[in-house]
Formats: structure tokens, C-alpha cells, sequence
């Protein structure tokens, strides 16, 4: 029998490591916003240095022609660049430590429940994996199809704890209360969470329509990139509002069906307002002449989506499995 408080413990432990994730998803959005990308040529030093430096005079008067050597050329060094993703770098190695901590506390789980246990233990390899994998992003000079990968592997994680941590509460959300919600809604909430991840796939691809924009259009100004862009720009777009009314169709019935102070109703109010902002973001970067500040507020409202409705379908059906 696990004690009540360690358990709460590994709980919260695991709710502050999936918000960890996201913070770092929104760092590495940001990071692509700026084009900081390249701020630091180098991994895991930057500029070899452990702390990168703050002005360019305390580089070699070289350092052009020996990151061109490597294969960075047009290395420029840019203070607010490099710190902001030495910065993306500093809170991904505190994500190392949390999902270790994390690891290390689910063994409470070993005798009653080891898939927990192997779980956490995944977890923490997996984000050493995509440590890897982002110094492989900066090696590839930023490729693209590298930077996807990246992303996903990101949410592939995120949706591995919050099963993790919904899995070690299965008795408490065996106890909700379903009400009068219909079968149904989690077929529909399977459909969102296919939806969801197809518009965020398409999204990668508008994204790195933008990165070549940015890059090839260097010195035209924000606003007209729109111009060029292709053809999955504007089925992302269009398909937003299936997203949007499935999503509200699902807070609607969920609104509808359980008691007001259930916790499946603020996860479905929540849904909602993630996608609600997320359009915005959107909104924004169409209208508004691709503002640099949306796009990663727009990448990681995405992600807090389908974690929702992972977190949701999780709830629902070990309440379910009661019934």
C-alpha cells in the first residue's frame, strides 16, 4: 500500500515536470521566432564557452572564419540571440533534472504498479534523447524536417507523463462522475485529438515555409511574406474551424452532462479557451502581418491542446471503466 502524502508528492512532482515541458516548448518557440536558432553555432558549449559571452570583442577576431571551417557560415554573434537560446538550453537542462527526480520518485510504484514505474523511467530517456536530438538540430544548421522531429518528440513525451501521472491517480478518477454524458463524446474526443494532431503537423509545414520565407526574404518586411505562402497554409488555416467547433461541441456536452464543480468540466471550459486563444494567435499571424510574439504563444497553445484532450480521454475512460 502506498502512502496518501507520497503519492501526492510524486503527483505534483510530475504536474511541475509536464509544465516544465511546456515552458520549454515555448522557449524553443520563441527561439524560432527570433531566429536565435543559431545563437549559439555550437553544442553544449556556445561559443566555447560554458557561458557565453556578452560582447563580440571577447570572441576570437577570428571566430568567423572558424565556424565557417565547421560549416556555419555568415556566423555573426548577436548578444540577445545567443542568451535567448542559451537561455532555451538552461531550462531544457532543468527538465533533466525534474524527469529524473520524477523517475526516481515512481519507484514507490515497482510492486504495485510497474507500468508506471517503466513509464517515468522512458521518460527520462526519451528527454535525453531529445537533448541529442536538439544538438543534432544545431549541427544540421537548422534542417527543417530536424526542427519537426524535435517538436514532436516533445509532445510524444508530454502525452507519456501526463499518462504517467493520470495512470498513478486512477483510483480518484475512477470517482467522477460522469452524469448523463453519452458514449459518444469519446469517440468524438478521439476524432479532436487525430484532428489535433494533424493540424499541428500542417502547422510544422507552414513553419518551415516561414523559416525559408525569413531566410529568402531577409529584407522585406514581415507583412508580405504572406504572399508566398503555399497552399497548406491556407488548409491549416481553413481546418481551424473544425477544430474550433468540435472542441466546442465537446466543452458544450461535457458542460452540459456533469456537476459544475466536476473536474471534467474545467478540463473541457479549458479546452476551449486554449483553442479560442490559439485561433487568435492565428488570427494574428495572418492578419496582423506575422507578429513574431504570436507564433510562439500559437505553437504552444497547440500543445496544451492535445495535452487537454489526452488528459480528458484519460479521465473519461478510467471513469468509465467504473460504470
Amino acid at each position: 500500500m502506498i502512502n496518501a502524502q507520497t503519492a501526492a508528492n510524486f503527483r505534483r512532482l510530475g504536474i511541475l515536470t509536464i509544465f516544465a515541458v511546456y515552458l520549454v516548448i515555448l522557449a524553443g518557440g520563441i527561439v524560432r521566432a527570433s531566429g536565435s536558432g543559431m545563437g549559439c553555432p555550437d553544442w553544449p558549449t556556445c561559443f566555447g564557452q560554458w557561458i557565453p559571452p556578452t560582447d563580440e570583442a571577447q570572441l576570437p577576431a577570428n571566430y568567423h572564419e572558424i565556424y565557417a571551417e565547421r560549416g556555419y557560415e555568415n556566423t555573426q554573434f548577436n548578444p540577445v540571440k545567443t542568451w535567448t537560446e542559451y537561455t532555451n538550453r538552461l531550462v531544457g537542462v532543468t527538465i533533466g533534472f525534474l524527469i529524473l527526480l520524477t523517475a526516481w520518485s515512481s519507484r514507490i510504484y515497482r510492486k504495485t504498479d510497474k507500468t508506471i514505474f517503466h513509464l517515468a523511467v522512458s521518460a527520462f530517456f526519451l528527454v535525453g534523447f531529445q537533448g541529442w536530438l536538439g544538438s543534432t538540430v544545431v549541427a544540421s544548421n537548422l534542417k527543417p524536417l530536424m526542427i519537426t522531429l524535435h517538436m514532436l518528440l516533445a509532445l510524444f513525451i508530454v502525452a507519456m507523463l501526463i499518462y504517467t501521472i493520470a495512470r498513478s491517480q486512477r483510483d480518484v478518477l475512477a470517482q467522477l462522475d460522469l452524469g448523463e454524458l453519452s458514449v459518444n463524446v469519446k469517440t468524438v474526443l478521439i476524432v479532436a485529438m487525430v484532428m489535433t494532431l494533424l493540424q499541428v503537423a500542417m502547422g510544422t509545414q507552414v513553419r518551415e515555409a516561414v523559416d525559408y520565407l525569413a531566410h529568402d526574404h531577409v529584407y522585406i518586411e514581415r507583412q508580405y511574406w504572406r504572399d508566398d505562402f503555399p497552399i497548406i497554409f491556407y488548409i491549416h488555416r481553413s481546418f481551424s474551424s473544425l477544430i474550433l467547433f468540435t472542441n466546442l461541441w465537446l466543452a458544450w456536452k461535457i458542460n452540459r452532462s456533469v456537476d459544475k464543480n466536476s473536474l471534467l468540466r474545467r478540463i473541457g471550459f479549458s479546452l476551449a479557451s486554449l483553442v479560442v486563444i490559439a485561433i487568435l494567435a492565428g488570427i494574428s499571424l495572418d492578419r496582423l502581418g506575422m507578429p513574431a510574439v504570436a507564433q510562439p504563444i500559437h505553437l504552444l497553445m497547440a500543445n496544451l491542446i492535445f495535452g487537454a484532450q489526452f488528459f480528458l480521454y484519460s479521465c473519461l475512460n478510467y471513469a468509465s471503466a467504473r460504470r
